[in-house]
């Protein structure tokens, strides 16, 4: 009896002993998969560029592009459809009546807790397109300043541009339909800013989304362009009745055509 006694005492403490172990080794399991547990990836910054020059006007695409754009950052700040949330915003014009013109950024703290229709109604006041030229060079510039000022430069930054993409000839013997103008667009402010830095060109014609492509130097910078008939067909892609947040094929054509993951052309 007494051995009897002893084995049952040896075997609750085993199992005793073994439930303990199972635990910890459950706990330690489910903190390892726990993202928070780990090192958490910086989040997004973003920049968007507006053309607010009177020849994007004129291209026909201006008030589709704005419209665009009011979706396309509230999606962002609200994550829809797995759109990444940015930590920081800022949008600025691409115009301007000089060159080097400085140019006002509007930070996220305008954006959020607003409606698409909000979004829409404040860029279509801010930018007016009523410059005079398009400044690329100025506006990367600016974008790196503020990049650095704000210590973005160990975040994935994207630059969302929306514009005809036909940069100003600048007056400099370059003749109407030369590449020159292309070669003058200056990425060098961008190149090494981040890791991880995104340029993207909307609503410029195949040809000149050819040209940034052949023609702008660049290495680290990651290049994307979509053709302005591709943008257009955003529209077609609402569903008449349905929520914003369950716009599913939006979210979903922006995640392939505008914020598709490019991959990097430097050695």
């Amino acid at each position: 009896m007494t051995a009897g006694w002893a084995w049952r005492s040896n075997t609750r403490r085993a199992t005793g002993f073994a439930w303990v172990i199972g635990a910890l080794l459950l706990s330690l399991t489910v903190a390892g998969c726990n993202p928070q547990s780990g090192p958490r990836q910086p989040r997004l910054a973003l920049f968007v560029g507006v053309d607010a020059s009177g020849s994007f006007r004129g291209s026909g695409y201006y008030d589709n592009a704005l419209s665009f754009l009011a979706h396309y950052i509230y999606g962002h700040l609200n994550e829809l459809g797995g759109l990444a949330q940015p930590r920081e915003l800022f949008v600025g014009s691409i115009g301007g009546k000089d060159r080097n013109e400085p140019k006002a950024f509007h930070p996220i703290h305008d954006f959020a807790g607003k409606t698409i229709e909000q979004i829409e109604a404040d860029l279509r006041e801010w930018f007016p397109p009523t410059d005079t030229m398009t400044d690329f060079n100025s506006f990367f510039q600016q974008v790196a300043r503020i990049a650095k000022e704000r210590n973005l430069i160990l975040a994935p930054i994207t630059l969302m541009v929306v514009s005809d993409g036909v940069p100003d000839a600048g007056g400099r013997g370059a003749s109407a339909g030369s590449e020159s103008p292309y070669s003058r667009i200056d990425l060098s402010s961008l190149e090494y800013l981040s890791r991880n830095l995104t340029l993207r060109l909307a609503y410029a014609n195949p040809k000149v989304g050819e040209s940034w492509r052949k023609h702008v130097p660049h290495q680290r910078v990651r290049l994307w362009t979509v053709d302005a008939e591709v943008m257009k067909g955003w529209t077609e892609q609402l569903q008449p009745g349905v929520a914003i947040d369950q716009q599913d094929r939006l979210w979903k054509w922006v995640r392939d055509n505008v914020d598709y993951r490019v991959r990097s052309t430097a050695a």
